[in-house]
């Protein structure tokens, strides 16, 4: 990704994330938010074990990390806290990429749904409740 489309991506998740409800941006002060190009070497492995299957071909485009509020109690002390990732090429690849006439449109709602649908894990949905919802 050059800088100028890391540029562009940025520009357009500040948009999101301005046009989400407060009651979501209040969240996204608690649960850190980091965008990076594409998942980790690491990030991948522990995907591909949890899993069971190689998930290295796979277009990610996010990763909630971390235990969702459902499974959290009082013996959780010292957990790593949650955390989102987005991934940029995987978003823009899912939306379409870059070239297309309505690219930020496009791009900007794949961000939206990615967005979501981690925010969604964090209060413990699944896959399935989370394809239900539209944000699969």
């Amino acid at each position: 990704m050059t800088p100028g489309e890391r540029k562009r991506f940025d520009d357009l998740l500040d948009g999101v994330v301005s046009a989400l409800p407060a009651g979501i941006t209040r969240l996204l002060e608690e649960v850190p938010v980091i965008v990076l190009d594409r998942p980790t070497a690491k990030m991948i492995e522990e995907l591909s074990i949890e899993h069971g299957e190689d998930m290295s071909e796979d277009v990610l485009a996010g990763l909630h990390s971390g235990l969702s509020i459902t499974e959290r109690g009082i013996d959780h002390g010292g957990v790593l806290p949650e955390e989102i990732h987005l991934f940029r090429e995987g978003i823009v690849e899912l939306a379409g990429g870059w070239e297309q006439e309505n690219a930020d449109e496009m791009v900007a709602e794949e961000i939206r749904v990615t967005l979501l649908h981690e925010i969604g894990h964090h209060f413990g949905l699944d896959e399935d409740d989370l394809e239900e919802l539209g944000y699969g």
